[in-house]
């Protein structure tokens, strides 16, 4: 029944279980590791700490990132082959898609996020880790300006793609391996404003390091998912996470090292406080008096 499918739409409707199990577990790893940073925004209620260029690049880089993997000719093929398979070779087929399609959708969250909580003034923040010098705070124009740029980029995406789909399918290869290029370039370029910004507020702010735990380790297995799946001809694909996850991993371990020095601080006030007493401790009077402050304080 199946001899008229071509030999890759017949390989697709036998789908490795382990192989989906990993790529469904990878899906959802994707979508739980940006929900720390969701959260933190709006828990924190702003997004000081977000460099506007780290949002526009990766929200770029997003949407080239998934124009790039529905336009490869591979990509295409399999998807042609869900019209002769079933639903699960078919779910299973696309996976890969899928994977890049929460990415992308859950950075764009993050960018809508970074316009709602976008902090007007360093006056207006309660946190000690926003206190910022005004000069160096992005402004409201800059907010925008991510956002328009992000939706030319998305347009002009989509309609490239459909032009080089039907009027030039010749050229549809190079067409996927430029926007993989170009997503590859600006993930790296991604991480050097936010890697200076906090490096300049020394501190973490609304980035969220849980989020780059997660997704740290997770690009190289995310690279190695698709790798299998693409095979060495989606390389434009795939090793845009293996670059992203090495810079990634040392935003973290900026961010970890200024964690350790804040917690260390705190600790060394504590210290202080404790010794303070001690010593208050020695005069039958004093405690008393020193006591009754610092409750009111």
């Amino acid at each position: 029944m199946k001899d008229h499918l071509s030999e890759r739409c017949r390989e697709l409707s036998h789908p490795d279980v382990f192989q989906f199990s990993v790529s469904v577990f990878i899906v959802v790893g994707i979508l739980v590791s940006y929900l720390p940073q969701h959260y933190k925004i709006i828990s924190r209620r702003s997004s000081r700490g977000l460099s506007p260029l780290f949002v526009l690049l990766g929200t770029i880089s997003g949407t080239a990132s998934i124009a790039n993997i529905l336009t490869l000719p591979e990509s295409t093929r399999d998807m042609r082959c869900c019209k002769e398979i079933g639903s699960y070779p078919c779910a299973a087929a696309l996976l890969g898609i899928a994977q890049i399609g929460v990415q992308w959708t859950c950075f764009f969250f993050i960018m809508l996020l970074f316009l709602i909580f976008f902090p007007r003034s360093s006056l207006s923040s309660e946190d000690p880790s926003d206190i910022d010098e005004d000069t160096n705070l992005p402004t409201w124009k800059e907010a925008i300006l991510v956002l328009a740029a992000s939706l030319t980029f998305f347009v002009i995406a989509l309609f490239g793609s459909i032009v080089f789909a039907n009027a030039a399918p010749q050229y549809i290869r190079g067409w996927a391996n430029f926007l993989g290029l170009l997503g590859t370039v600006l993930a790296a370029i991604q991480y050097i404003p936010q890697i200076i910004t906090t490096w300049r507020l020394q501190a973490v702010g609304s980035l969220s390091v849980p989020m780059m735990c997660i997704q740290t380790p997770g690009s190289f297995v995310f690279a190695a998912s698709l790798a299998v799946r693409l095979g060495p001809g989606g390389w434009s694909a795939w090793g845009l996470f293996i670059l992203t996850g090495c810079l990634q991993g040392c935003l973290l371990a900026m961010s970890l090292g200024f964690l350790w020095r804040d917690r260390k601080a705190v600790r060394g006030e504590s210290a202080e406080g404790s010794n303070g007493g001690a010593v208050a401790g020695d005069s039958e009077r004093t405690p008393l008096l020193g006591n009754g402050r610092s409750e009111t304080e």
